[in-house]
C-alpha cells in the first residue's frame, strides 16, 4: 500500500468508528509516523498548483487531522517548560546540513514541519505542522507560519507577520505566498490568500479574501489574490455605510492598492527597497 492509500484507510476506519486515540495500534502510528517523516522531507505537501491554480490536497489535510485525531495528549518537555500536546516538536538536526539556521529562545518548529535549505528562522517565530517554508526564506522574529501554509523559496516574511492556517475543511486550499515575495513588517495573510510570486507587500498589510485588492495594473478589483509581480499596499476606501444616518460625514472600509513592479524579479536588496518606498 502507498502511505496515501494508508491514510484513507485510517481515515475510512475512523468514520466507522472504528479506531481511535484509545484503540490505535502500532502499526497506525507507524502510519502517522511515516507520514510526518513525509512531509518534513517534503515528498508530500498540503497543497499544490495545477493550472495556475492552488487546491488543497485532501488526502494530506485528513492526515494531519488523523494525527490529532488518533493520538493521546502527553507531557512533554521544551526548554525547561512542560507543556502538554499530541504532537513532539520536530527534529531540527537536518536544517543546519542544508544550511539552514534556527535561532535559540523560542524558535519553535512543529512536527510535519517542512522547512527548506539555506533558510532562516528567527526567534520566536512558530511553524505549524504541514507548513511548508522554501529554500532561502527568511522567516523574522516572532512571525507565525500556520498550518497547512505554503511559502516560497527566497520569501522575507517580515518581523511580526502572521501566516494564517487552513486545516478545516480539509478541501480548503491554504494560505499560499510564491516564490521571492517580500512581506514588509506586521503583515497579515489569512484564509487561502494567494500572494503572487515577485510582489512586495507593505508593512502592516491585511490580506485577506474578504478585503477587495484594488489591480491598478489591470484595472479591476479582485479577491482572495494578489496577482504577480506587484507591489501592494494598505489604504481605505469609502464604504457604503457612509449612507446611514447614524453615521455623520463618510465612513470607510480596509483595502488594497496594488500597482505593477518596474521589474519582474528584484534582488534581496531590490525588494527591500521597494518595500520601505
Amino acid at each position: 500500500m502507498t502511505l496515501e492509500s494508508e491514510i484513507r484507510d485510517l481515515q475510512e476506519r475512523r468514520e466507522n468508528d472504528e479506531v481511535s486515540a484509545a484503540t490505535a495500534s502500532a502499526d497506525d502510528l507507524d502510519t502517522l509516523d511515516a507520514f510526518l517523516e513525509a512531509l518534513e522531507a517534503g515528498e508530500v505537501r498540503a497543497a499544490e498548483k495545477t493550472g495556475g491554480e492552488w487546491s488543497a490536497v485532501e488526502w494530506v489535510k485528513e492526515g494531519i487531522l488523523l494525527n490529532f485525531a488518533l493520538r493521546e495528549t502527553e507531557a512533554r518537555e521544551y526548554g525547561g517548560v512542560t507543556y502538554h500536546d499530541v504532537l513532539p516538536l520536530r527534529e531540527t538536526s537536518d536544517l543546519a546540513e542544508r544550511g539552514t539556521r534556527n535561532t535559540p529562545d523560542g524558535t519553535t518548529i512543529r512536527r510535519g514541519a517542512y522547512v527548506g535549505g539555506d533558510a532562516i528562522l528567527m526567534s520566536p517565530a512558530f511553524v505549524n505542522i504541514g507548513a511548508r517554508v522554501g529554500d532561502g526564506t527568511l522567516v523574522d522574529s516572532c512571525d507565525t507560519v500556520g498550518s497547512c501554509a505554503q511559502i516560497g523559496s527566497d520569501v522575507k516574511l517580515g518581523a511580526n507577520t502572521l501566516i494564517g492556517g487552513v486545516l478545516e475543511p480539509v478541501e480548503s486550499a491554504p494560505v499560499v505566498v510564491e516564490d521571492n515575495v517580500s512581506l514588509g513588517a506586521g503583515c497579515r495573510v489569512t484564509s487561502g490568500f494567494v500572494v503572487g510570486e515577485n510582489s512586495v507587500v507593505g508593512e502592516n498589510t491585511l490580506l485577506s479574501p474578504r478585503i477587495p485588492v484594488y489591480d491598478l495594473v489591470e484595472d479591476e478589483v479582485v479577491y482572495g489574490e494578489l496577482p504577480a509581480n506587484r507591489r501592494a499596499f494598505a489604504r481605505m476606501v469609502e464604504s457604503s455605510a457612509s449612507d446611514h444616518d447614524l453615521i455623520p460625514g463618510q465612513a470607510y472600509k480596509p483595502a488594497v492598492v496594488a500597482t505593477g513592479l518596474e521589474t519582474s524579479t528584484l534582488e534581496a536588496s531590490q525588494r527591500e527597497e521597494a518595500l520601505r518606498e
